[in-house]
């Protein structure tokens, strides 16, 4: 099984992302034993590495996971933290609201979207306020404006 392991997470080297992408759902049906190799990777110089490491990740959905994703929500590279976002709305992690909330204000266009998103998905009312808060703040933009009515719409 560790052979099969170390084989997908080669592939998130690869150049073509389709094949990064399924190996990263290949990952994510191996299950706990490959927790502790992609949390290892979420701190990789690869920014792949940790892209990808979210992707597997989130398709395993239990608490431990949540805490790294909650983690890796401060990558230094926006997609890493766009990725998080997405996987930590998609179990539903109660525990990243105020993590998620935080990044409502984040420097990057797409993990506040990713955010509003993943706490739509979640839908604690906790976020109600932030939400509409974020919303009232991106004046002329019509598209996060969207995504976050959806969101509030959702919860």
């Amino acid at each position: 099984m560790t052979h099969d392991i170390e084989k997908f997470i080669k592939q998130f080297e690869d150049d073509d992302p389709q094949v990064r992408l399924e190996a990263a759902k290949q990952l994510g049906n191996v299950g706990e034993d490959a927790i502790d190799p992609l949390v290892e990777l979420l701190g990789s110089e690869n920014d792949n590495m940790r892209k990808y490491a979210t992707v597997a990740l989130k398709s395993m959905g239990n608490e431990k996971v949540a805490d790294n994703l909650i983690l890796a929500l401060n990558d230094a590279d926006f997609g890493v933290r766009k990725f998080a976002a997405k996987a930590l709305g998609e179990i539903k992690s109660i525990k990243a609201v105020d993590p998620l909330i935080e990044k409502l204000e984040d420097d990057d266009w797409g993990v506040r979207v990713a955010s509003v998103k993943a706490l739509g998905d979640i839908g604690d009312e906790r976020a109600i306020d932030p939400i509409k808060k974020a919303r009232r703040k991106a004046t002329g933009d019509k598209d996060f404006k969207k995504v976050a009515n959806k969101a509030l719409k959702k919860i």
